[in-house]
């Protein structure tokens, strides 16, 4: 990365492995603003994912989907805490196992195992385009999902291929506590004291616009939206923000949808002009 991030403020909206994509921008010397955008927990009841462990255990799949790094993380916390986490390891390791995107790839090679195939784009529509391709005719497959979503459509894939899909939702969201944070961070961009946002993935935005119009701030979520730069990971978060009317202003180069591509291309769409910190002084 030639170009550097110094003296540049950069909101981050803090969901998951967003903890790593803070470090790397203050490598480059940004001054990065997070905004935690709500926190991850268990499950309230831990009976549904405990069954599914052992039930992979007692009768391993044949295929796997894993949709977030996060989930198989949170499984192998579980199972760690029943003490068969050898077991569920071996279990998994006898499936073929599917990535949405790069992110559950790394949790896997966490633990020593490798997928056998990983989503070009990580969306939903994605994986259901990656399954379409492979035989599924009579399978067990265990789908790892997260929250707040309706996985229909990816069930019903799985479905339509004759397989028998085995769903398991390892963590729920508490966004309530993050409010305060969120409108925080639209009142920054609205007041031109942002060089730019970088968004990671879609819930970033939803929940972004939600938050702005329970409190009544959309329009000034917009007004400090087109003062900010939007950078955006890849092609999933672009449409999003499409689908409310907004826009990508930078985006990695030659598709390389990664943390460094995108603050590579932050550093140099930013270097045209000067902090706003720097130019306020």
């Amino acid at each position: 990365m030639a170009e550097r991030l110094n003296d540049y403020r950069i909101l981050i909206l803090e969901a998951r492995e967003e903890a790593q994509f803070s470090k790397l921008l203050t490598d480059q010397g940004a001054d990065v603003l997070q905004c935690p955008m709500f926190t991850i927990n268990d499950p309230p009841d831990p009976a549904a994912a405990e069954a599914w462990i052992r039930g992979a255990i007692a009768q391993p799949f044949d295929d796997l989907v894993l949709m977030t790094g996060e989930g198989l993380r949170r499984l192998m916390k579980a199972a760690r805490r029943l003490d068969v986490e050898a077991d569920f390891i071996g279990s998994l390791g006898k499936a073929r196992k599917f990535s949405r995107g790069p992110k559950p790839g790394r949790a896997l090679r966490e633990i020593g195992l490798e997928a056998q195939s990983t989503t070009e784009k990580p969306t939903t529509e994605g994986v259901i385009e990656m399954l379409s391709r492979v035989d599924l005719k009579g399978h067990r497959v265990g789908v790892q999902l997260y929250p707040d979503k309706d996985h229909g459509a990816l069930l019903g894939a799985i479905a339509v291929k004759g397989a028998t899909a085995i769903p398991v939702t390892p963590y729920v969201y508490d966004a309530r506590a993050a409010d305060s944070h969120i409108v925080t961070a639209i009142e920054e961009m609205a007041a031109g004291r942002i060089d730019a946002i970088a968004l990671t993935n879609l819930g970033q935005i939803r929940r972004l616009i939600d938050v702005a119009r329970g409190h009544g701030l959309e329009a000034r979520l917009r007004e400090g939206l087109k003062k900010t730069p939007i950078a955006a990971v890849g092609p999933a978060v672009s449409d999003e923000l499409k689908s409310h009317g907004l826009q990508a202003d930078i985006y990695p180069d030659n598709d390389a949808f990664f943390m460094k591509p995108l603050i590579s291309a932050m550093a140099a769409a930013l270097a045209k002009k000067k902090p706003r910190s720097v130019a306020r002084t």
